[in-house]
Order: C-alpha cells, then sequence, then structure tokens
C-alpha cells in the first residue's frame, strides 16, 4: 500500500444524521479493514452515478443489500479492534461503518426493496424488466434516494481510501498513456511521431 497517514481529518454529510467530522487515528487493523470495505466500495453499483434512464434498480438496491452483509462480515473478521472501547466516542472504522449502514443502506433497503417488489409482481408477461421499472410512478423518487446514498459512499469510500494510503480510483480520469518519447499523449493526439494516423 501507499503512504498511510496517522491521523486522518474526516468531514463528509450522512441523511437524516448530519455532518461527521472529527480526527480518524487509524490502527494496522482499521487500514485493513478500510482497504476491504474500500475495494467493496468501488467495485458496486451501489457508487456508481446512473443517468435518468440508465441501469437498473433493483440491480442497484441489490449492491445495496449485498453491501451490508460484507461490512458486517468485515466487522466479524476484526472484530473490537475497529471499535475499541478505549476510542468510545471518537472516529474509528467501526463507528463509522455502522453510521452509515444505519444511516444509509438500512433506510433505503427498509422502505425501497418491498415497494419495488410489489412493483415487479405486477410486471404483464413479455414486458422486459427495465421497460416496466421505467412505468413506475416511483421511478424518479428512488433514483433520487439512490443519488443521494452514492454520494454519502463515496465520501466513505474517498475516506477508506487515505486510511488505506491508496489512490483515489472513483476519480473519472484515467492513466496517461506513454508516446515513445516517454511523455503522455496529448489530448486529441491521434497521430504517431511520423505522422501517421494510429490504428483504431
Amino acid at each position: 500500500m501507499g503512504r498511510r497517514p496517522a491521523e486522518v481529518a474526516v468531514k463528509f454529510t450522512v441523511p437524516f444524521v448530519g455532518e461527521i467530522s472529527g480526527i480518524w487515528r487509524p490502527d494496522d487493523a482499521e487500514r485493513k479493514a478500510a482497504w476491504e470495505l474500500y475495494v467493496e466500495l468501488i467495485t458496486r453499483v451501489s457508487v456508481i452515478e446512473l443517468g435518468p434512464t440508465e441501469g437498473v434498480l433493483r440491480e442497484a438496491l441489490s449492491s445495496h443489500y449485498t453491501l451490508f452483509t460484507t461490512t458486517r462480515d468485515i466487522l466479524r473478521r476484526y472484530g473490537p479492534d475497529v471499535a475499541p472501547r478505549s476510542r468510545q466516542g471518537q472516529i474509528t472504522f467501526g463507528s463509522l461503518a455502522v453510521t452509515v449502514l444505519n444511516a444509509v443502506v438500512r433506510p433505503l433497503l427498509t422502505r425501497w426493496h418491498p415497494a419495488l417488489a410489489e412493483h415487479e409482481a405486477a410486471r404483464p408477461s413479455g414486458t422486459a424488466p427495465q421497460r416496466h421499472e421505467h412505468e413506475w410512478e416511483y421511478e424518479a423518487e428512488l433514483r433520487e434516494e439512490l443519488r443521494t446514498s452514492r454520494q454519502a459512499l463515496a465520501e466513505l469510500a474517498r475516506v477508506l481510501a487515505e486510511v488505506a494510503g491508496a489512490a483515489d480510483l472513483l476519480d473519472p480520469r484515467s492513466p496517461r498513456l506513454p508516446d515513445q518519447a516517454g511523455g503522455g499523449l496529448g489530448s486529441g493526439d491521434a497521430r504517431s511521431p511520423g505522422g501517421d494516423e494510429r490504428s483504431p
């Protein structure tokens, strides 16, 4: 892993809770747990921004559901070391993980999982699932709540990356490809040093 700071300034907003801010002084167990949860977050639909008609709502909710299970497994595996009694009231991996699960993921699933299931059960034969979702009167409202959830989870992911000493893999900027002179390709540069068009 990269440079792992002795302390990290934490500041982000959790729906229904408000702003979480303070200094996190992670130990080795918390850094390892932070990396594991970071990987889970950045590889899930739950932190991918969806456009108004993109993606499948059921897939997004399922991603949140499995995140709940995975986070609980990480907490069990590392035990009290990620939430020691000596740091009660301070920011720890355990306090952040449980707060986000209970304030972001749980309310979303409690409200929307059964509501979407009821709508899915009424899908007419021959109608594609995604089309049926688009026809749901609550689709836009659920997408907005997924957007709010995504923001909180993405902010948590960036905090976890800093604690673990990892790069921000949510950053959409792509790595630059080196050219033959050792530099990067300029924006829109599609020609080789000899002036010929590169193959697609």
